[in-house]
């Protein structure tokens, strides 16, 4: 019995974890196509298999499912919407899959425009980062119309542990932000908590076992202290990208009348690392502005 020919994709960005993604699939055995606005960085995939798009547009000709995964609304919206954008040269019935962290505002309007075109989008951002990415073990996060859902299940298994329908549209990118604030709020509690564990002079090693598997625990507070403690800094998380979730979460909750007192408090501690220079490392090279002279 013939074999079924495998879904086209395309992934539109190549980052820590859009590359990942595309390993995954690639290993599946999917047709892939990519593109990036750094070509040279798919140049790996490319070898794999991969045909690389030089414009959006050229790599999702014939594509029956587009990722995109990017880093934020106006890179979103440039390469779908923009010169020589995707979104205009999709094949009819194919269907779009935003996985970047960005604002329910846009996904409302990318929705609109793909509509538009007869088309359907799925909003399906992850939870986990590059390491997560690669091994397939990402969390997708979905909104929209279970039924085009269905259609796109057997490519997001490929790369995740999971798929978590959340309801209509624009769904899965407000639990991202809710997830990633939270996750802001720990990430820089546990730098100011470091911080004052070396400056007070305590055994660091046994104050963070004390921590790591105590009430505090979490594996990402297992997995930064460690970092932290390493100055491990290669970009798993780059700390720009989670100050942008961060200042995404806020306008979210002004949207619905709410303040988030930490989300402010844990974006101070982000952009005073981006204005000494850690902006691109990271989320775990925070702690160094609360380290001091005698710190580890």
């Amino acid at each position: 019995m013939e074999k079924m020919a495998k879904t086209k994709v395309a992934i539109l960005g190549l980052g820590l974890m859009g590359s990942g993604m595309a390993g995954r699939l690639l290993s599946a055995g999917y047709p892939l196509a990519i593109y990036n606005r750094t070509p040279e960085k798919a140049q790996s995939l490319v070898e794999q298999g991969a045909r690389l798009g030089r414009t959006p547009a050229d790599a999702v000709t014939d594509a029956e499912i587009v990722l995109s995964m990017l880093a934020d609304d106006d890179v979103s919206r440039h390469v779908w919407l923009g010169k020589d954008g995707a979104l205009a040269a999709v094949a009819p019935h194919a269907v779009l899959i935003e996985c970047s962290t960005v604002t329910p505002n846009w996904i409302e309007e990318l929705d609109r425009a793909a509509r538009a075109r007869n088309l359907n989008l799925i909003d399906a951002p992850v939870t986990g980062s590059r390491v997560q990415a690669a091994a397939g073990q990402l969390l997708f996060l979905a909104g929209g119309d279970a039924d085009v859902l269905e259609r796109a299940t057997p490519v997001l298994e490929t790369m995740s542990r999971g798929i978590v329908p959340l309801g209509p549209t624009g769904s899965g990118a407000r639990l991202k932000l809710i997830n990633n604030f939270v996750c802001g709020v720990q990430a820089a509690s546990l730098a100011e908590a470091l911080g004052l564990i070396e400056r007070s002079g305590l055994n660091v090693e046994l104050a963070l076992r004390v921590l790591t598997e105590g009430a505090p625990a979490s594996p990402l507070f297992k997995t930064l202290s460690s970092r932290m403690i390493g100055r491990e800094y290669d970009p798993h998380f780059a700390v720009k990208l989670m100050a942008k979730d961060l200042r995404y979460a806020l306008a979210e909750a002004k949207h619905h009348s709410q303040s988030l007192a930490t989300a402010t408090a844990a974006l101070n501690v982000f952009e005073k690392s981006i204005a000494t220079g850690n902006g691109e490392r990271d989320i775990s090279s925070i702690v160094e502005q609360f380290r001091g002279k005698s710190g580890l």
